[in-house]
């Protein structure tokens, strides 16, 4: 499984590549507000420092709504650097630059993912990855399924069709969404640095570890 982090903060973003085991990272325009970064220029910018941070890919997303614009804002985004993927939302102009940007080898992640219909329309217009948000499928009342339900049915689609698109799952809100995606074999997730780092820590191992301590000390 490959961990992502989601941010678009340059400081929380080193330090979750130094961890070691984070490869790449996600971001959508809310991070991007949050970070204070306004302005064509500048948001291109501060894509380029984030791929400078990182070995494996940036997912950058198109805020345009019309298939032109779309395209337009997804060619300059890719220009950036090859690390890039243009993330795109999945909606019948955003499928449409899905397909063309898969037939000019541009990388790209549909988001806002919230069934498996969705995610096999992706797939279809040949998405690099699909992104279901977990986090919010759960929170949605009028959902008969299960985040993990979604995402495992996803994922058999995709196997018994063979499509190469990959599963990203984000939205992710507890280390169990995590441990649940591996089990699957969810090829990607991405997360917080509260939540990823919150992975490393367990009481029994602060209390041996302070044993060990203790004891080597008093040796």
């Amino acid at each position: 499984m490959i961990f992502f982090i989601d941010s678009a903060n340059l400081d929380e973003i080193k330090k979750a590549t130094d961890l070691g085991f984070v490869n790449g990272v996600t971001t959508n325009p809310s991070l991007i507000a949050k970070e204070h970064v306004s302005g064509k220029n500048s948001i291109l910018d501060h894509y380029k420092k984030i791929c400078e941070l990182v070995n494996g890919e940036v997912s950058a997303e198109a805020i345009s709504t019309k298939l032109k614009d779309i395209i337009e804002e997804g060619h300059q985004l890719a220009e950036i650097d090859n690390k890039i993927v243009v993330k795109i939302p999945i909606i019948e102009d955003g499928l449409k630059a899905i397909k063309y940007f898969s037939k000019k080898k541009i990388k790209t992640n549909c988001t806002l993912i919230f069934s498996t219909a969705q995610a096999l329309l992706a797939a279809k217009s040949g998405a690099t990855y699909v992104s279901p948000f977990m986090g919010r499928i759960d929170d949605y009342n009028n959902t008969p399924l299960s985040s993990m339900e979604i995402v495992s049915d996803i994922k058999t689609i995709f196997q018994n069709y063979h499509y190469s698109t990959k599963i990203l799952a984000a939205s992710i809100r507890s280390p169990k969404h995590i441990i649940e995606c591996a089990k699957i074999g969810t090829d990607v997730v991405t997360a917080s640095f509260t939540l990823l780092n919150s992975l490393i820590k367990h009481p029994l191992t602060d209390s041996g570890l302070k044993k060990f301590i203790d004891d080597y000390k008093n040796t």
